[in-house]
Order: structure tokens, then sequence, then C-alpha cells
């Protein structure tokens, strides 16, 4: 079905609006869910009825989280409104509302004894979450040309909301980022060496920086360890590292720390804005570093160092 000239189709429309290649994978994965659901029927033939019962089916038999359940409620939509051209009305079913957590912390005794138990780029990765609060995904696409030693920040390109940038280069990862980059130099130059070289670039920007596709400054800062073809455009080239290599390197790391909570990528964006207001960092401050759009979003961390220091004493604190 994936070849199918239909779901080429629902491929073509997602490149043409400059979809990320992950939305992508996600909604081509949810279309051909939703198509076999209904005993492959053509998409056309159906509406409300057989989304309504998919939709359904995902949360009452699949038990998805709210966030799964909104991921294929949009590729369905974005499926009849741009391939179908037919807008769903009067849906029985809306954006399922995320219930409110408050964010695990670490401290940094925690963080100290994660850190312990990785080295190298993996080390380096965390390090970047940990002191910059970049996402995953912002710290493994980060470029050569992204770290400005100089000015001591660090570019994030087209993050999430495809919004740019910029946060706090700390001053401890100079030397660890430097180290790097010469890695990162000399595998290029390898690579160059056997004819390949190409950075991965976004079909935009392939378009539009077509002759920086060998320099070095565009290659990624965390490349993967083998060269493949490139998704849209097929290049030989050298992607990333993938966020499940980290994962499973951090997975390893929180078990041999012995700590019980459960950890992520993104507790350490957590830990990183919490100790920021911690240290009397301003809020707009924080809101700024993380990206994020709206200062409510921010304001969940008050609360955390607020449950941390109330002062509260429980009864039994008073029993003799």
């Amino acid at each position: 079905m994936t070849g199918s000239p239909f779901m080429q189709q629902v491929r073509t429309e997602l490149r043409t609006r400059q979809y990320s290649i992950r939305t992508e994978k996600n909604y081509m994965y949810w279309v051909r869910y939703f198509i076999r659901f209904n005993d492959k029927r053509h998409p056309a033939d159906m509406g409300n009825r057989e989304i309504e019962r998919f939709l359904n089916h995902l949360a009452i038999n699949r038990d998805v989280s709210a966030a799964t359940q909104n991921q294929a409620l949009c590729a369905l939509i974005f499926l009849y409104r741009f391939v179908i051209r037919r807008d769903i009305q009067g849906l029985k079913y809306s954006n399922t509302r995320k219930p409110k957590r408050i964010p695990i912390v670490l401290n940094n005794e925690e963080v100290s004894a994660i850190f312990q138990h990785l080295d190298g780029k993996y080390w380096l990765i965390a390090a970047l979450l940990y002191g910059c609060g970049l996402r995953i995904q912002e710290a493994l696409t980060l470029r050569i040309k992204d770290i400005d030693f100089t000015s001591k920040s660090i570019l994030i390109f087209n993050g999430k909301g495809s919004k740019d940038q910029y946060t706090l280069l700390p001053e401890k990862l100079i030397a660890p980022l430097q180290s790097q980059i010469i890695l990162v130099r000399q595998n290029h130059q390898k690579d160059l060496d056997d004819g390949a070289g190409k950075a991965s670039l976004p079909p935009a920007l392939l378009r539009k920086y077509k002759g920086a596709l060998k320099l070095y400054g565009w290659q990624f800062l965390f490349p993967s360890s083998h060269r493949c073809v490139h998704p849209y455009d097929g290049y030989i080239c050298r992607h990333h590292l993938h966020a499940t290599a980290f994962s499973r390197k951090l997975r390893e790391a929180v078990i041999a720390s012995d700590i019980p909570k459960r950890v992520t990528a993104h507790t350490f964006r957590h830990s990183f804005a919490t100790k920021l207001l911690e240290n009397g960092t301003d809020i707009r401050t924080v809101q700024e570093l993380l990206g994020h759009s709206d200062l409510r979003t921010t304001e969940i961390y008050p609360h955390v160092i607020g449950n941390r220091r109330a002062g509260t004493k429980s009864p039994v604190d008073f029993i003799v």
C-alpha cells in the first residue's frame, strides 16, 4: 500500500507543504492504518462515521494516549482537507485534552550520577539538554555552524513550531564541543576522500544552499555512524544520530545510577528550567530560552518549586 498511487499522492501533499520527515512518517502510518481498519476502502468513499469509529477504536481498544489520539485525528484531517479535498464537518470527536501533570525534575546529585554513566557524545548530548534546555531533536539536529563560541550562544534552527531562536552556550561545554567538532571534521574529511561528504538538508534548504552541501559547517554536530540515502532527494549523505540511540544509553545510565524516577531526554529540559528559576532567573528569560510562545507554558515550573518550598509540615511531624 505504501507504494500505491494514492499513498504517493499523500506523500506528495505532505512534502509540498514542507512537513518534517517525522510528521510525514507518522501521518502516512495513520492513513494506512485507517484504510486497513476499514477493509481497504478508499477514503473518498468514507466520512465521519468511519473516522469516528476508527478514533474510538484507538481510544477504547488500543488505549492510546491523548497525544496519540490527537496525532491520528490531525493525520485524517490533513488527508481529507488536502488529498480528498473535502473538509470534515460536524465530527463527533475533538482533540483529546492532555492531562496536566507536574513535570519530573532531577536535582544536581541525580544529574551528576547519570552523567557519570555516560561518556563521549552521549555525555555531551545530555549536557546540552540540561545545560541549554534543548529538546532532544533540537540537540541532535544541531550543525557545526549553529555553535557560536564568540558570543557563547547556540542557534536552534527551525525548532518546534518552525521557529528559530538562540539559547546560551555554557562555559563548561565549550571545550567538549570543540573536541566534538574536531572529530566531526575528521570524519567529514574521510567522507570527502570517499567521494561523499554531502550534508543532509531539507528540500527547501537544499534548493537555497545547494553549494553548501559539502561544507563541514553544515554537517551535524552528532552525525550518524553510517551514510544513508537522502529520503527526499536520493543523494548519499550522513544524517544525525537517531534519538533512540541516545534514549537507550540514557536508560542504561539511569538504571546504573539507581534513580527510581522516570527519566527521559525531556526530563533534563524540565530540570534546566526549574534550576534557573530556583537560582533567581526571571521567568520571562526562562520563557525565551525555552522558546515558549505562551508564558502559561513556562508557568508550570514555578509550581514545581512551590511544591518543594511551601514549608508546610505534615501533622505526623508533630507527633512526639
